[in-house]
């Protein structure tokens, strides 16, 4: 990767160095910093949550789209899927150790958004 020069509202240049891997924010907003990931750890945070009663919870995502994230969440182990029923087949979620770990950072983030009254 190249180097990139900058100028600083103080007329001065500054050279910016890209990383070559991503830090160590970037990494963990890739994993909780998806659409409707955060929602979704939130969600499973007191109990495992079947997936029907999880996309009520989240009114405004698609079935395919939390589908996708609880299949990312999963294969990252922070999400345990457990079949509760044969037929029809119903499943529930639950957080990991790994995954609840992320809940004090979004509990954070929730407080930051309220008192600063954040709008995206």
């Amino acid at each position: 990767m190249k180097s990139k020069v900058e100028t600083l509202p103080t007329g001065k240049k500054q050279v910016i160095e890209p990383c070559a891997e991503p830090c160590a924010i970037e990494r963990g907003m890739r994993i909780i910093g998806g659409k409707w990931t955060g929602s979704i750890i939130y969600h499973l945070k007191d109990e495992p949550v079947r997936f029907n009663d999880l996309c009520r919870m989240l009114g405004g995502a698609s079935k395919k789209m939390i589908d996708q994230r609880l299949k990312e969440l999963e294969s990252r182990k922070m999400v345990i899927r457990t079949v509760v029923q044969e037929r029809p087949i119903a499943v529930t979620y639950e957080l990991t150790e790994l995954g609840r770990s992320a809940l004090d950072i979004l509990e954070n983030l929730r407080l930051w958004s309220e008192k600063y009254d954040v709008k995206a």
